[in-house]
């Protein structure tokens, strides 16, 4: 029987999670439209890639180190934060505060894409490690922390991002 990390499903989700964290590692040196353009593309591809993991329980005894510090995501945020500049924030409608709440609830593309940004780069950081009961820990923590939270944001995200781009009144000069 062979082992569940080599499953063509996971294959694909490492990579184009890793393409999608090696892109955002570079995006500072790009202008927004290509940064938007790419993670519009790359974001559906996430969400249908994660949503193809195979079913596998997770294991209590396990636990998975987080090779992402809270510097570097902090800085990924902010890189990303200056790139997205006045379209970073956007409404959000989807969420459960939104029933107790009679403000609107403001959220973060950049911390939206960095959250995800999280969860993808110790997926892939533990596919490097190369041992097999870490690497199918590991797809148990994503496909749960997907269904439970970044899947969610992946969609959130891609909305404000094409509301962004191609909104009410097709205002494109919010991408000029």
């Amino acid at each position: 029987m062979s082992s569940i990390v080599f499953d063509k499903n996971v294959v694909e989700l490492v990579t184009v999670a890793a393409e999608y964290c090696a892109f955002l590692e570079e995006a500072r040196s790009l202008d927004r439209n290509r940064v938007v353009d790419v993670i519009m593309r790359i974001l559906p591809l996430l969400y249908l890639k994660a949503l193809m993991l195979p079913e596998i329980e997770s294991d209590p005894e396990i636990v998975l180190e987080e090779y992402l510090t809270e510097p570097d995501y902090d800085e990924m945020r902010n890189s990303l934060r200056v790139i997205l500049g006045e379209i970073d924030n956007y409404l959000e409608v989807c969420v459960d505060e939104m029933k107790y709440s009679d403000a609107p609830i403001i959220m973060s593309i950049s911390e939206d894409l960095s959250d995800i940004y999280q969860a993808l780069k110790n997926f892939v950081e533990s596919f490097k490690t190369g041992i097999n009961y870490i690497m199918t820990e590991s797809v148990a923590v994503c496909k749960e922390s997907f269904c439970l939270y970044w899947g969610q944001t992946v969609t959130n995200t891609l909305r404000a991002l094409h509301f962004t781009r191609f909104g009410m009144n097709n205002e494109s000069d919010h991408f000029d």
